[in-house]
């Protein structure tokens, strides 16, 4: 369970740690209408890192009108279900878990589409803005800050396997309840493995699964170094940029909490980069390995007409995917996809 929880803090802590907060400027509880209940993703519960931080983050509530009550939960699924029922006002989960209640907000970790930080730090921005609110709220449920946990990479046990072809007939793990990377992975010929965040790690060490898709904040944690042994590696090539999603119920909370809340988280992204950089930097240099161009341009064509597909089939916002496309071409407007029409509206 200690293996678990520190990544459960690892995949929470981008988010929990921008919170900076000064109790002395934090209105009293008793003072405070609105007493809203928070579901917190942590897999050790009350005394888990990522719930510690939490509460920093309740404090800093305090100063826009809200006394948070926050409840653990070691399963971020139970955490999304009581969401959904009513037994929790607000939830801190997975970006690929809340895609439920806002698909808008949620396409952002589709396969290809933020190639870079830079990219997701501009999509970010403009989330944040006041005249993207509308895209925040999804009936009763809105999006309140969007916070980077990291580019997540191709962990594989064995170099060799250093192309889609060789990737024919491996076992993937993927999320049971993101159904794009199943759909992904059986498109590569290989074979999905339904798995959990607490346990994909283990399947990866246990040698149940060849490839694993993990941001690097999971190294450490996780132990992945058992799995990558001596023939493993590390492509630095990230498939999508992972974030986590503070959801609230509007009504719960007091007017312009949302708002609020983007602005706040949107500031401090490049605190939460920073925790990303020392997870990667702190990970061996032997493992790391780079794709050659002619193949690094093969893959972003792959991960689009995937990402089309998917977003034909209803997986991706074609909003969102139309709004990545304007970012990726204004950043860099040489890309061949800038003269196409597709995943634009």
């Amino acid at each position: 369970m200690r293996v678990h929880s520190h990544f459960a803090a690892g995949l929470l802590i981008a988010l929990c740690s921008t919170f900076g907060v000064d109790a002395a400027q934090a209105a009293p509880a008793d003072n405070l209408a609105f007493k809203p209940v928070m579901c917190v993703f942590d897999v050790v519960g009350q005394n888990g890192p990522a719930f510690a931080f939490a509460k920093d983050y309740a404090l800093t509530a305090r100063k826009w009108g809200a006394d948070i009550k926050l409840e653990a939960y070691t399963d971020e699924r139970l955490a999304a279900e009581d969401f959904k029922t009513g037994k929790c006002d607000g939830m801190a989960v997975t970006a690929l878990r809340a895609r439920a209640f806002n698909k808008f907000v949620g396409s952002i970790d589709a396969i290809g589409a933020v190639p870079s930080y830079k990219h997701l730090k501009a999509i970010i921005d403009l989330l944040a803005t006041p005249q993207s609110a509308k895209y925040m709220h999804s009936g009763e449920y809105e999006v309140a800050g969007i916070i980077p946990l990291g580019a997540a990479y191709v962990f594989v046990n064995d170099k060799s396997i250093d192309s889609v072809e060789k990737a024919a007939g491996k076992k993937i793990a993927v999320l049971d309840y993101d159904k794009s990377q199943a759909r992904i992975v059986q498109q590569l010929g290989a074979q999905p493995v339904s798995s959990e965040i607490i346990n994909f790690g283990t399947k990866f060490n246990n040698g149940q699964v060849d490839i694993i898709n993990a941001p690097a904040v999971a190294y450490q944690p996780l132990e992945l170094y058992k799995g990558l042994g001596k023939k493993g590696g590390i492509y630095r090539f990230p498939l999508v940029q992972l974030t986590a999603d503070l959801v609230i119920r509007t009504d719960k909370f007091p007017p312009g909490f949302g708002q609020k809340c983007r602005e706040f988280t949107a500031s401090k992204f490049d605190t939460a980069v920073a925790t990303v950089d020392k997870s990667e930097a702190s990970i061996p240099v032997r493992y790391w390995l780079d794709i050659p161009p002619q193949d690094k341009d093969k893959y972003d064509v792959m991960m689009r007409q995937a990402r089309i597909q998917l977003t034909q089939e209803g997986f991706y916002d074609p909003k969102m995917m139309s709004i990545l496309k304007k970012i990726r071409c204004r950043l860099n407007p040489s890309l061949g996809e800038c003269a196409s029409t597709e995943e634009s509206q």
